[in-house]
């Protein structure tokens, strides 16, 4: 594993170093363009990421050298942000705002994985280390999945009161389907809107869908309406792998949102207006959608490291038949 880590680091270094000498930013938010000097900071996250997977290969994993590969994680898990959007894109038949800048979250969302592994890599799995048995996630876990997906009821609702052609927040159907045209979305996004129904509907209920197989017993095993599957094992990057991904854009996107459209509330700053005919009319929609990432994504990242525990066999103390969490209300030895 820290072979491939040093691979992907002397990768990147020179993506990083490439983007920096050409002046091509790494980083869009939005129409707006980072400043291409960011591209020396990937370079030297590149280096030292190179530099402490070398020194894995070379004289094994060592405490020193475990914290600077979680250190680098840090960075690239920032530059990282923005797969999700990538991706959603990408699914609809738009096109990313800028193909270097989607390349650099593939980079490094494949650092993170490859850096956490290696961080790990000293954590075999034992002689008599066995499957876990399916268990649901604790109490408090499946709390904030109802959290989560209750968060995004509003977003839901007010989405398909547009698709729908009503009017919501000063704004209707007609004048969503113009401002999607406006902005470039594709035919696909066009199309399903002609049909009543909205995109980011269909995404929040995969997301809900997610939220709950992480923490129920048919997340880990395939239920009986999955027909050929039912029975088999789910492998845990079928999940993990969205999960993360969607808290590490959720969560700090939502958490920001909620953070701005309350310092508009109390006057501190002044929402813009944008599409919307008022501003007191984009901050309820700002309020709506915010306040559903941000739930949303925190309760995917405690999902996620509950379905992380519940299903990995190399955790100290573990034993190969019992869950990995106990419910609050599961008799005490």
């Amino acid at each position: 594993m820290s072979r491939a880590t040093v691979l992907w680091a002397i990768a990147y270094t020179g993506f990083g170093l490439a983007c920096a000498l050409n002046g091509t930013p790494l980083f869009h938010l939005g129409g707006a363009q980072g400043p291409s000097a960011l591209g020396w900071g990937a370079a030297a996250v590149g280096t030292l990421a190179g530099l402490a997977s070398g020194a894995v290969a070379r004289y094994g994993l060592r405490p020193s050298l475990r914290v600077l590969l979680w250190v680098a994680c840090v960075p690239a898990g920032i530059a990282a942000f923005g797969l999700l959007m990538d991706v959603i894109t990408l699914v609809f038949g738009q096109g990313v705002d800028s193909g270097v800048a989607a390349a650099n979250h593939v980079l490094a969302a494949t650092g993170v994985l490859l850096l956490a592994a290696t961080a790990r890599s000293d954590r075999r799995p034992s002689a008599a280390a066995a499957v876990r048995t399916p268990s649901a996630a604790s109490r408090p876990v499946q709390l904030a999945a109802c959290a989560g997906t209750m968060a995004f009821l509003p977003y839901m609702a007010m989405k398909l009161v547009w698709a729908t052609g009503g009017t919501f927040a000063g704004i209707s159907g007609e004048e969503m389907l113009e401002m999607s045209e406006r902005n470039g979305a594709s035919g696909i996004w066009l199309t399903l809107e002609s049909w009543g129904l909205d995109g980011t509907v269909l995404l929040a209920a995969l997301g809900i869908l997610l939220l709950w197989a992480l923490v129920r017993p048919w997340g880990q095993v395939f239920p009986r309406w999955t027909l050929w599957l039912r029975g088999r094992r789910v492998p845990r990057p079928l999940l993990l792998a969205p999960a993360l991904t969607g808290a590490a854009t959720l969560a700090p996107y939502g958490l920001l949102g909620v953070g701005y459209a309350a310092l508009s509330t109390a006057g501190v700053v002044t929402m813009r207006r944008g599409d919307f005919h008022s501003s007191s009319d984009a901050l309820l929609v700002a309020w709506i959608g915010m306040a559903a990432f941000a739930v949303h994504g925190v309760a995917l990242v405690v999902a996620a490291r509950s379905y992380w525990l519940r299903t990995s066999s190399t955790r100290p103390g573990a034993v190969c038949h019992g869950p990995a969490e106990r419910s609050p209300s599961s008799p005490r030895p």
